[in-house]
């Protein structure tokens, strides 16, 4: 079978396209705009670069066609931490898949743990092993209804017993597999 993707609608080739890239990461992206902290999942996300080392996720619009919260707070305060998930925060970050208002809080509303590690980002979900702490590069003008945005990441927290002296990470992420979520370890 030979698709033409000219001929696929976008919700069709969204389907495709993520249901043959796997399994990818979910990034748990975490943004803050007047006190109200979001978190929101996202699985369209991958390493771009290493020097810088940066990452690209595509960020989507609501439904009546505005920015998505994480889109709108990334490109307000430049800021963005993004936490990975794990079979002990799976829940709570299906949960987060839900539409909140603007001024509503994924943290609040689920009653997440979060921790502040760093003064000038926003707070890391405490049950990750590892978090990115990152600034906006850019954004891809492209056609459509996503934006690509290019995060450059800062500093990372990754649990001490993950990491060893060679710098392997061994890291109990979960992560997105066509329709469904599977724990996977990184060796």
């Amino acid at each position: 079978m030979l698709l033409n993707y000219d001929e696929i609608n976008d919700l069709d080739r969204y389907k495709i396209m993520s249901g043959t890239v796997i399994p990818r990461p979910i990034a748990w992206i975490v943004t803050e705009d007047d006190g109200v902290i979001n978190a929101a999942p996202f699985s369209y996300f991958i390493p771009l670069s290493s020097n810088p080392a940066t990452l690209v996720v595509s960020i989507g619009k609501k439904n009546d066609t505005t920015p998505k919260d994480t889109l709108a707070n990334i490109l307000k305060t430049k800021k963005a931490t993004i936490c990975f998930a794990n079979k002990e925060n799976l829940e709570k970050l299906k949960l987060c898949a839900n539409a909140l208002a603007k001024n509503e809080s994924e943290i609040q509303t689920y009653a997440i743990e979060v921790s502040k590690v760093l003064e000038d980002f926003p707070p890391m979900i405490s049950s990750s092993q590892s978090a990115f702490f990152c600034e906006f590069y850019d954004t891809i003008k492209i056609p459509g209804a996503t934006t690509p945005v290019i995060l450059e990441i800062k500093k990372q927290f990754i649990e001490d017993n993950r990491i060893d002296a060679k710098m392997h990470v061994s890291v109990e992420n979960v992560g997105r597999v066509g329709t469904s979520f599977a724990a996977m370890v990184v060796l």
